[in-house]
Order: structure tokens, then sequence, then C-alpha cells
């Protein structure tokens, strides 16, 4: 029992004075992780090496290998205290999910449109500093030997060939296309300021691109969907709790339908008697609702989060120094459309950062951008992982540099824009009216990414298309019209859903999680409920399941 009503306090420090054992077998797995993947070791902030990671089936091995001895050891220690039972258990949960990918062949699967290892190469010169002789020394080497993580993808694909795990022809013309272009002279990944190696680097794409189209692309699936079984494994992985997905594909159309009349009311107010369409037409064409180019998108959203930043401040969280640096610019030309965030270096020598990647697109409509500089920035992702990487006292190294869930991480960005949204940030109904196109953008993901999956039909009530099976040009329309995309992103969307089952929908179910938990505490506290240590207990678990953090969250109420 807490001796304070509420949730416990969590503590911040750049280390802990005394490491547990548990502790310390976690900082070791990390030192050896980093060891074996010069990649991680780069994004960590931990070593600058020009060596790449072994991408294939001895590089598979050797990671699992690791792995098995590390949960070997972590099952015979005896946990000290709750922070030690709570790292211990996300280790042997990660472990033991990382042991049934592998069983299952996943690895083998690690060919799509967005977050696998092809990508993975092109966004780890991102993580090196350019502004370094040591920086650019690491980049042109890489750069001149790429065509060993490459042939190293090949080594693990035609093994998978050779087994029957392949993916989709849709996900092998998209991996063709993204090496094609990284081997034009249109990839602005080679802007980078080093002394050689682009010539090597654009043959070894080429390269690349010429083997999946002649050996893979031939023996790819004609087929998107993975079926409900593989779906709900995959989506339990991502979440972080079991579902049952045609229950939550009905949920996902009720939420649709919700915002829907909730868009409508908020639309006469953006443009008096303006459906939503027609709002989302003035808000996306009107003069004073849109900038031109990247310079003045980037400004706008870096206004925002500065301001942001000093309007929460001690108020609703605590905003520690070190994590007040925070990038906001453009991703390299060549990957997947959208937006994300970079972690800060272990160190903070790097700043954490916001990336966008718009592909041609020179307008920009601002009504959306607020609630997604709320999500990546803060009190989004650079809030939480950020503070999550300075709390050395309570979290293991392992849990602040090495485990994620999508349905914390991703449901924490959406809690942070309908909490935004509480807190009277988005006072301006154009603002109001974005906040509820990203809800809108989530919610049909779950219905998109669970439809196509499962080739269920489109809700009878569907504005679009209605009664229809799911296709990919469907939903793809769908997309672009309520999940207010352009074309050439609705169409990226689509394709990454049908790439990596379950990841989409962790967003909005996430959310909903989190306000479930929040609400349960409410319940359970009444007037002893504090908002801001609601916020510090749910950021000081760390990186957890969505299951785990119920039952932590439970166990810190007084």
């Amino acid at each position: 029992m807490n001796p304070e009503p509420g949730l416990r306090k969590v503590k911040i420090s750049n280390a802990a004075e005394q490491m547990s054992r548990t502790f310390e077998l976690a900082s070791h797995y990390v030192d050896d992780a980093c060891a074996q993947s010069p990649l991680l070791a780069s994004a960590l902030g931990v070593s600058l090496s020009p060596e790449w990671d072994d991408f294939g089936p001895e590089g598979v091995e050797q990671s699992r290998e690791l792995r098995l001895r590390y949960q070997q050891e972590l099952a015979s220690l005896r946990t000290e205290n709750e922070d030690d039972h709570l790292a211990r258990r996300v280790m042997e949960t990660d472990f033991m999910n990382a042991e049934a990918r592998y069983q299952n062949g996943d690895h083998f699967l690690e060919l799509r449109h967005m977050a696998s290892r092809i990508q993975q190469v092109r966004s780890s010169f991102q993580m090196l500093p350019d502004d370094t002789a040591e920086g650019v020394q690491v980049m042109t080497e890489r750069l001149r030997t790429i065509d060993q993580p490459l042939q190293d993808l090949i080594d693990l694909y035609r093994e998978g060939i050779d087994r029957g795990l392949v993916v989709s022809q849709r996900q092998v013309l998209s991996a063709i296309r993204q090496a094609r272009l990284l081997a034009s002279e249109e990839s602005s990944l080679f802007e980078i300021p080093v002394d050689g190696g682009i010539d090597d680097a654009r043959d070894a794409y080429g390269r690349f691109a010429d083997w999946l189209e002649k050996n893979y692309l031939p023996k790819a699936l004609a087929t998107d969907g993975v079926g409900r079984e593989v779906y709900e494994r995959s989506a339990d992985a991502m979440v972080g709790r079991q579902i049952d997905a045609i229950e939550t594909y009905q949920w996902g159309w009720e939420e649709f339908h919700r915002l829907k009349d909730e868009m409508t009311r908020v639309a006469d107010q953006v443009v008096s008697g303006a459906s939503v369409l027609e709002a989302k037409e003035h808000l996306e064409t009107h003069p004073s609702a849109v900038v031109e180019g990247e310079e003045a998108l980037l400004a706008f959203v870096a206004g925002v989060l500065s301001d942001a930043k000093d309007r929460l401040a001690g108020v609703h969280f605590d905003l520690h120094s070190e994590i007040h640096p925070l990038t906001v610019q453009m991703a390299p030309r060549g990957g997947p459309l959208g937006v994300y965030y970079m972690r800060p270096s272990e160190d903070f020598q790097r700043p954490g950062g916001v990336w966008y990647s718009t592909g041609d697109q020179t307008t920009f409509p601002l009504y959306q951008h607020r609630s997604t500089a709320y999500h990546e920035g803060s009190p989004g992702h650079h809030l939480q992982i950020a503070s999550m990487m300075l709390n050395a006292d309570r979290l293991s190294r392992y849990q602040r540099l090495m485990t994620w869930c999508p349905g914390y991480g991703e449901g924490w960005g959406m809690y942070a824009e309908v909490l935004m949204g509480e807190l009277g940030f988005l006072e301006k109904p154009g603002d109001y009216f974005g906040m509820l196109a990203k809800q809108m953008y989530r919610a049909a993901r779950v219905v998109v990414d669970i439809g196509l999956h499962l080739n269920l039909d489109i809700d009878g009530q569907s504005p679009l298309n209605p009664g229809e099976r799911w296709t990919y040009e469907n939903a793809s329309e769908f997309m672009e019209t309520y999940g207010f995309r352009t074309e050439s992103q609705a169409k990226d969307e689509v394709l990454r859903y049908l790439g990596w089952p379950g990841q989409a929908i962790a967003y909005k179910i996430g959310e909903r999680e989190i306000l479930r938990i929040r609400e349960d505490a409410r319940s359970r506290l009444g007037s002893r409920f504090n908002l801001k240590q609601f916020h510090e207990a749910v950021i000081g678990t760390g990186t957890v399941r969505i299951d785990i953090l119920e039952e932590t969250i439970s166990e810190s109420l007084g």
C-alpha cells in the first residue's frame, strides 16, 4: 500500500546508484546485442562502426542463440523488488514472443513495403552524425559495403523461397520500386556529405532490385490477406493483448460511425452548413489553412511543439531539461510516405526527432498537423520515450532501449491527441476537426486492415461501397476519403497494412485501452485520482504490453 493516495511517484535520474542482478543482466544483454548488431549500436548511440549486421540466415541464428542464453540466465534469477519483477517479465515476454516468431519463420517474411530490414538498411544512415569526421567516415564505408547486407537479405529470402515462406507480389513490387529509386540519381539518400561509395551503393541497389524481380517475384503470392489465425497472432504481438478480430472489426465500424457524426457536427462550425467532405475541402484548399513548401511545414510543427512544451511543463507533465531538444526535419527521399519519431541516442547527444516523408507534396493543409505534432512530439512519443530513457532508477536498460509494443507506444501517441483536445489545445474548430480526422483515420485503419486480411465485406451502412468485399482498390479509395489522405498516401497506407498485419490497428485499440485504464483508475480512486500522477505511472512502466500495463497500473493504486 502506498503511503500517499493516488499513483506512486516515478523518479527520474540519469543512472541508478545501485544495480540489481536483474538490471545488470539486462544491461549486459544490451551490450551483447549491440556488439552483434552495429546498426543497433549506432541507433542507440552506444558506438559507431562501419560494419553491417548479418541479415542472413547465420545472423538470425546468432541472434536467437544470444536470446536463448540470456533467457536461461534470467530464469535462474530471483527478483528483489517490483521493478526487478517488471524488468524480468518484460524481457521474458519479449524473448518468448521472439522465439514464437522464429518458430513460425517470420524472419523469412521480413520483406514488406515498410519497416522491414530493407528499409532498415536505408534508414541506418539517418542514425549517423553527418557533422563529424567519424560519422562521415562510417557513412562512406557503409555505402561502399552496402552490398553485404543486401546480399545477406538475398540469402535469407532465398532460403524462405525454398521453405515456401514468401510474401505477396504487391510487397515485392514495392521493395523493387524502392530499390530502383535508391539506385537512381533521384534518391536524396546520397545527398549525405560522404567522400565516396555512392556509385557502389547505387550499383548494389540495382543488383538487389534485379534479383528480386527475377528470382523472388515469380515465387511471390498472388493474394494479399493472411487469414484470421495468422492475423490474430500478429495482432496479439502488436496490440499487446489478445483480440477477437471479428469483434474488433465490428467495434471499428461503430467507432467510425460515431466519429463521422461528431465530424458532421464540427464541420458546421468550420463552414456554416458544410458537410464533412466540404469542411475537409475548405481546410485543404483555403489559403488561410495551408502553407507552401517543406520549410513552412517544419516551422509550423516546431512552433506547435514549442508552445506545447511551455504550457504543459510542470502542470500536466514533468518535462525534464535533458529531453527538451527536439528536431523537426525532412526524411531522405526514397522511403514510404508518412511522419515518424526517432528516439535520441542513449547519451542524448543526438536529440529526438520528428521526421516527415512527404514525397512530391508541396502544399500542406495544417488542420491535421497540430494533432500529428502532439502525437509524435510532446506529450506523445518524444515525452514518452525520452522520459522513459531517463528513468534508470525504475527501468532496466533493456526496458529503456530495446523493447517496443505498438499498442502501448502508438496508443500513447493517440491518447496524447485526445488529451490535448481535453486540455483545450484544440479550441479552434479547424484544429478540433483535424484531431477528429486523425481519429477517423485510425478507425478507418481498423476496418480496412482487418477487412482486407480476413476477406470481409464492407459494412452495409458504409458511405462508400457498402456490402462490397474489401479490395486493394476500394480500400485505397476509403483511406483517401475517410483517412483524409492524398491519393498517393492512401495507396501507400494500404500497402503498409497488407505487409504488416495487425500493426495498423494498434494505434486505435491502444488508445481505447489506455483511456479505459484511465477511467477504471478514476472510478476506483474517486477524488484521490490525479491526472498528472496517472501519466507519470503510465510512462513510468516503460514500453510494455497493454495487458501488463493494466496489471501494473492497477497494482500502483493506493
